[in-house]
């Protein structure tokens, strides 16, 4: 007993959590640097409080589905379906409720269904049958793609009542409102996506932290062999890391669906990437066993402010997005590397 004690201990993630705190700080402070020379060369735009809550408003989706990818890389997996798994969701909530007669309390049930459905099929697949991620859920993706245009082929608003009042509630932040260029104030606010995404935020990171899960999350993702020997199911602890991720992409698509209000197969389009990159950027490794939810929050925000930077210099070309998002993970790999190297040496 006193040496699987011993060994236990050396399993929870407290050299990862050093690791997790190190890459944590880099994300930051990135972020903060990226978005102070923006507001130094770009001019005071983006000092206001409602151009970072513009942020929030239009990456509340992305946070969620980042948050959820984070949860399976920590594991060692991978989740590509994630992107369509939302597009999925917001055609289907917009026939049920606008060709159906559905209400906005059933879309929800629906949009955590179909991402419940997802993240049981594709976690039997991963934990249990032992299938790679990737193929697991580019199958995922493709199926997700394809539902979605049977459901429906064509893009349509949503004209149902109780839904374009709930896509119409703000919350308004008092006392960081901005005058515009008639001298009226304009109060700053928030979409109720943002405290959705807010929300689960914390909610993971207590997971993360403080509790026997999130604690194996790290374990398996660390040295799976290793966790299976201290008694760590593995095979669970993988499959409730997808089942997470996939109702996370529900909570996502939704929250997505009340952002642009319409059903559409085109929707998300590349999210499971941006997903992908938000959590590398924030800290969480490709090999597993590091990584934090606060991090890829500010992933989320640093790839954002990226491509706002961008576009206001101008280069309103896709390929300049694209390229300056390849050398931001790049950049962020080569430093996981580093952070690699650093713990090799001290073993």
């Amino acid at each position: 007993m006193p040496e699987l004690n011993a060994q236990t201990k050396r399993l929870k993630p407290r050299g990862s959590m050093s690791d997790t705190n190190l890459l944590l700080i880099i994300t930051v402070c990135v972020f903060f640097a990226m978005y102070a020379a923006a507001v130094v060369f770009l001019g005071a735009g983006f000092l206001k409080p409602q151009t970072f809550f513009n942020i929030l408003n239009e990456n509340a989706s992305l946070i969620i589905l980042a948050c959820g990818m984070s949860l399976v890389m920590i594991t060692g997996g991978i989740d590509i379906s994630v992107g369509t798994l939302t597009a999925l969701v917001c055609m289907s909530c917009a026939v049920h409720l606008d060709y159906s007669g559905g209400s906005v309390a059933t879309a929800v049930v629906m949009a955590l269904g179909i991402g419940l459905l997802f993240g049981l099929v594709q976690g039997f697949l991963v934990a249990y049958l032992e299938i790679q991620p990737f193929i697991v859920t580019l199958a995922g993706m493709f199926f997700a793609k394809g539902m979605t245009t049977i459901v429906n082929a064509t893009q349509f608003n949503v004209e149902h009542e109780g839904f374009q009042a709930l896509k119409a509630t703000r919350i308004y932040v008092p006392g960081l409102g901005s005058i515009n260029k008639l001298g009226k104030y304009v109060p700053a606010y928030v979409e109720i996506g943002v405290i959705v995404a807010i929300v689960t935020v914390i909610v993971l990171f207590i997971l993360l932290r403080w509790t026997k899960l999130g604690r194996n999350f790290y374990a398996v993702g660390g040295n799976a062999q290793s966790a299976n020997m201290l008694g760590i199911n593995v095979r669970r602890t993988r499959f409730l890391a997808h089942v997470l991720c996939s109702v996370l992409a529900g909570i996502g698509g939704f929250v997505y669906f009340l952002h642009v209000g319409s059903g559409s197969p085109s929707h998300a389009a590349g999210a499971e990437m941006n997903a992908i990159a938000s959590s590398i950027i924030g800290g969480t490794m490709l090999t597993g066993g590091v990584g934090n939810i606060v991090g890829t929050f500010f992933g989320v925000l640093s790839l954002s402010t990226i491509k706002n930077i961008v576009a206001s210099l101008g280069l309103d070309e896709a390929w300049w997005t694209n390229i300056t998002v390849a050398a931001m993970i790049c950049l962020f790999l080569v430093i996981q590397s580093l952070v690699l190297r650093r713990k090799g040496k001290s073993k």
